[in-house]
Order: C-alpha cells, then sequence, then structure tokens
C-alpha cells in the first residue's frame, strides 16, 4: 500500500511539472550593458535547483573533511571499548574454566581501558556498570585465588560504582556474592550483615533465601532457620520431599534447644499445623515430654492425630509412635484405653496394637487380660526392642501369680529376642 501512495504521488508531481513546464512561455532577460541575455523561465528554473543541489553537495563535502578528526577520535575510543568488552568476556570466560589469575588480568585490563576512555572524554553510558562488573570479576577471582585484602578492596570498589538506580542489580548481585563468600568461610555473622544489606525484595529471592537459611543454621538460630526453610518450601526451592525433610530436621532442633517444659510448649506452638502432624515431629515431642518429666496426658495430646492416621503409617512409624505411648501408660485414662480397645478390636491381628493394649491392661493391674494380649503379642511381635519388652512383662506376670517355671521360661526367651 504504501509503495503504491508513492508511485501515484510521483505520477503527481510529474503531471504537475508537465502542466506547469510544458506550455510555460515565460522567459526572464539579464541585461549586462552591453549585453542582453534571454532565457527561458524553464531553464533558471533548473540552473537554480542544481545550484542549490551543488551548493548543498559542496557543505556537505566541507562539513565531512573537517569532521575527520574527530570521527578519527571516535573510532580510537569505538575500538577501545570493543576490546574493553572482549576483555570482559574473557574474564568471565576464564573465571568459569577455573582460570583464576587469566580472569584476574583480563578484568584489570577491562579496568585499564575504561580508564583511558574516561581520560580521553568519551562517555560511556553504562560506565558504573561496567567498572563494577570487573571489580566484581576481579574480586571473584581473589576469592578463589586466597587473596582476602585483594577481595575485600575489589568488593569495596564495586560497591562504590553501584549507588544508582541504574546499577542496583549489580549491587544486588555483589552483596550475594559477599556473603556467599563468607559462608565459604563459615563466617555466619559476616554473611547475615551482608544479607541484611539486600532490599526487601532481593532478601526474599530463592537464592538469598538458601544463603540466609545456611547462616542460621550455622549461628544456630534454629526459629529464623525454621520460618526461612519454610519460605523456601513455599517457593519450591526444593523438592517436597526434601523441604518436609529440612522442615522436620530444624523443628526437631527447636524442640531440642527447650530445656524445661515452657520452653518446648513455646516450641511447639510456633510449629505449623501441618509440622506438628508429622509422625516424627509429634513422636519426638512426646519423648521430650518424658525427657522433661512433663505431662503424659499433654504427650497424648500431641500424639492424638498421628494416632488418628495409624493405619496408614509404615510399620517403623507404627512401632516409634507405641513406644512414646507406651512411656506414658502409667497415667492413662479410660478414653485412651478405649481407644486402644477399639483399635485392637478393627484390627486383632495387629501385633503392635496387642502389645499397647496389653500395656495398658497391665499397667491398670487387669492381669488376666494383660497376660491374653501380650502372649498373643510376643508371638507376631518382629521389633525387637518390643518383642523382648513383651517376654519380660509376661515374666513378670508369672512371677506376680508364683508361677516360677513359666516365668524362666518368659526370662529365657526375653534373653533370647
Amino acid at each position: 500500500m504504501r509503495a503504491a501512495l508513492w508511485l501515484l504521488a510521483l505520477f503527481g508531481v510529474a503531471v504537475a511539472i508537465a502542466l506547469f513546464a510544458g506550455n510555460n512561455q515565460g522567459s526572464v532577460t539579464l541585461f549586462w550593458p552591453p549585453y542582453r541575455v534571454d532565457l527561458s523561465l524553464n531553464l533558471v528554473l533548473l540552473l537554480l535547483v542544481a545550484g542549490f543541489v551543488f551548493l548543498h553537495a559542496a557543505l556537505r563535502a566541507l562539513s565531512a573533511l573537517f569532521d575527520l578528526p574527530r570521527q578519527a577520535q571516535r573510532w580510537r575510543n569505538q575500538q577501545k571499548e570493543r576490546a574493553m568488552h572482549a576483555l570482559l568476556v574473557d574474564a568471565l570466560a576464564d573465571l568459569l574454566a577455573g582460570r583464576f589469575l587469566r580472569a584476574r588480568k583480563s578484568a584489570d585490563a577491562a579496568l585499564a581501558q575504561e580508564h583511558s576512555l574516561s581520560a580521553a572524554g568519551e562517555r560511556i553510558g553504562h560506565a558504573a556498570q561496567l567498572r563494577g562488573l570487573s571489580h566484581l570479576l576481579v574480586a571473584e577471582s581473589a576469592q578463589s585465588l586466597q587473596d582476602k585484602a585483594g577481595r575485600e578492596q575489589h568488593l569495596q570498589l564495586a560497591l562504590e560504582q553501584a549507588t544508582g538506580r541504574e546499577t542496583q542489580a549489580l549491587r544486588e548481585g555483589a552483596l550475594m556474592r559477599a556473603a556467599r563468600w563468607a559462608l565459604d568461610e563459615r563466617d555466619a555473622a559476616a554473611a547475615s550483615a551482608w544479607l541484611s544489606e539486600l532490599p526487601l525484595g532481593a532478601s526474599r529471592r530463592t537464592l538469598a533465601l538458601r544463603m540466609k537459611l545456611k547462616a542460621a543454621r550455622l549461628e544456630r538460630h534454629t526459629p529464623e532457620a525454621l520460618e526461612t526453610a519454610r519460605l523456601l518450601a513455599k517457593h519450591r526451592a526444593f523438592s517436597p520431599a526434601a523441604a518436609q525433610s529440612i522442615v522436620r530436621g530444624l523443628a526437631t532442633d527447636l524442640l531440642n534447644d527447650a530445656h524445661d517444659m515452657a520452653q518446648l510448649q513455646r516450641a511447639w506452638d510456633t510449629l505449623e499445623p501441618a509440622e506438628r502432624a508429622m509422625q516424627e515431629l509429634a513422636v519426638h515431642a512426646a519423648r521430650r515430654i518424658t525427657a522433661l518429666n512433663g505431662d503424659a496426658e499433654l504427650a497424648r495430646q500431641w500424639l492424638l492425630p498421628v494416632w488418628d492416621q495409624y493405619e496408614s503409617l509404615p510399620d517403623s512409624a507404627k512401632v516409634r509412635l507405641v513406644r512414646a505411648l507406651e512411656e506414658g501408660l502409667e497415667s492413662i485414662d479410660g478414653t485412651w484405653l478405649a481407644r486402644f480397645e477399639a483399635a485392637h478390636k478393627a484390627n486383632p491381628r495387629d501385633a503392635m496394637l496387642q502389645y499397647l493394649a496389653g500395656m495398658a491392661c497391665l499397667k491398670r493391674q487387669l492381669w488376666g487380660k494383660a497376660q491374653q494380649l501380650l502372649t498373643q503379642a510376643a508371638i507376631g511381635l518382629k521389633d525387637a526392642q518390643l518383642h523382648r519388652q513383651a517376654w519380660r512383662s509376661l515374666a513378670a506376670l508369672a512371677e506376680e501369680r508364683g508361677d516360677a517355671q513359666t516365668a524362666a521360661q518368659a526370662w529365657k526367651r526375653a534373653a533370647n529376642a
């Protein structure tokens, strides 16, 4: 469409020129005594146009001639700028290839090229970013070469260049690299200090959160590490299994740091509902209550969500749950005893449920029922500790009845378990 419009316009101009010049009888007379020159108006107009074109071309040629020194200087500066970019690319490639000395020399050469350009009065729009990146590459190379003084010097120079809005990304990168170097030296306090200088948005990025998690774990700031791990899990920085494992480990450390029941209760309250429902955490918390001589009823209350999903638990988890419940059977009430009996009736062939119900009956001095359940459980239990405990309990019951022969056989089986 545009070509057609240009063609129509060209035809229009041609027609206008033809109409004007075709029948133009005008003339121009020049008097130069004693001469007289008569020229047609069309020729005069043509000469004027030709003169204008010639004068314009002559002026352009003179301008280009006088501009040659500036163009030459610009070409030289352009070559220096290209060389500077090439040196930066070489420095980055050498750094990735593990050639740290070459990378440092290339980055230093790039800084020298930039300095010569600045001295020549050449202004580069992204000079600050180039200088900052060059200093950061030198600092990275110095870190790999164990030159801590050189690293700190060029890091500070890089941060000085990254003071404007256009260099915000460079500053964030320099701070993150500084935090990483501190973590490599296991200086968690310095890493936390560098990370605290990041803007709010940058501090919530996955890379920053990973470093924050590592620093918090090095400093044993378990609550902060746990909160950071939760954020990383929400950002899907780990696989679901890995995220659950990390959170579970940190929550376990948080529970282990409690030295009395008040601290343990506060630690438990800080856990999220999904974390409290983790079988490993609930069992560990219940055992911490027992270790701190706490209320066994509170331990069973924390274990209740896990008990409700007993059927879906693997065998190893069932064993841990039964052991945790067994530790507080001295104060078991009728409600929990009813739960044990209901679970046993629903699955009468489950040896661990038989064992748990039998031990509960034993603690409540229901000797006959306890003996029946423990005898059945002792045959089917696969866990060595529970199997041994079942035979010891049967031996104690036999001694209580005065049956020495049965007690001796039970003790023998307990010893061989």
